[in-house]
């Protein structure tokens, strides 16, 4: 985002500069209140009556919600919290469009994305007691580059199913997102850093579970919910 502000700033335009912020502030404000749509949640609370949150984990993610309810409802909360990553990132990319940054629009997606992770993770209409972010990250990653998503699922999918750790695999993907990121964009410090703060607020969201996977009392996953 600094590269895009500095362009701007060196045009002398403070009319277009400033119209710009105002854009950089909607786009965070929607992203994040589209991230505060969380799924489990809302199915949990407003269709079951029962919270997730307060089951389980007491985590308000898919996981959770499949191993304490399990049945169809599961694809409502993985479409909704698809969904709303996938709008934020396109809001993100078409308001830069609409301010004339086209070349900027990489940046649009990830200033995007950063913020519903934050919604999700953190919703103000929940209390902030959200979810973790794996599978709103993933639909970011896909959204973003397909290079991105290839590193980011296809470690979480090979790590899953040889070990039936989601967490194992979710913490692969909130690492590998900003290295990767890194990797893709090597000469954009700006959307390194935002790779960086959206991978490292996927991995913090999981420092329970690399706590129990190094004490070995992490729970595996099965596709049946607990009785």
């Amino acid at each position: 985002m600094l590269d895009f502000l500095l362009s701007l700033y060196q045009t002398g335009d403070t009319a277009v500069l400033g119209m710009a912020l105002l854009l950089m502030l909607a786009v965070a404000v929607v992203g994040y209140l589209l991230g505060c749509f969380n799924g489990a949640v809302i199915v949990s609370k407003y269709i079951l009556r029962d919270d997730v949150r307060n089951h389980g984990s007491g985590n308000a993610g898919l996981t959770n919600f499949h191993r304490t309810f399990g049945g169809g409802l599961t694809f409502v909360v993985i479409l909704c919290d698809a969904l709303k990553a996938v709008l934020a990132v396109l809001i993100g990319a078409a308001l830069f469009r609409l301010i004339g940054a086209e070349r900027f629009l990489v940046e649009g997606k990830y200033w995007a994305a950063l913020f519903c992770l934050l919604g999700h993770m953190f919703p103000c209409m929940f209390h902030f007691k959200g979810g973790k972010g794996i599978l709103s990250g993933g639909a970011i990653a896909l959204m973003i580059d397909w290079r991105l998503a290839l590193v980011v699922w296809g470690g979480f999918i090979v790590l899953v199913a040889l070990t039936r750790y989601v967490s194992l695999g979710s913490v692969w993907a909130g690492g590998s997102f900003p290295f990767t990121t890194w990797l893709l964009f090597p000469d954009q410090p700006a959307i390194i850093v935002l790779g960086f703060l959206c991978g490292g607020l996927v991995v913090w969201q999981h420092r329970a579970n690399i706590k129990r996977l190094i004490q070995g009392n992490e729970n595996k996953f099965s596709f049946h919910r607990k009785k």
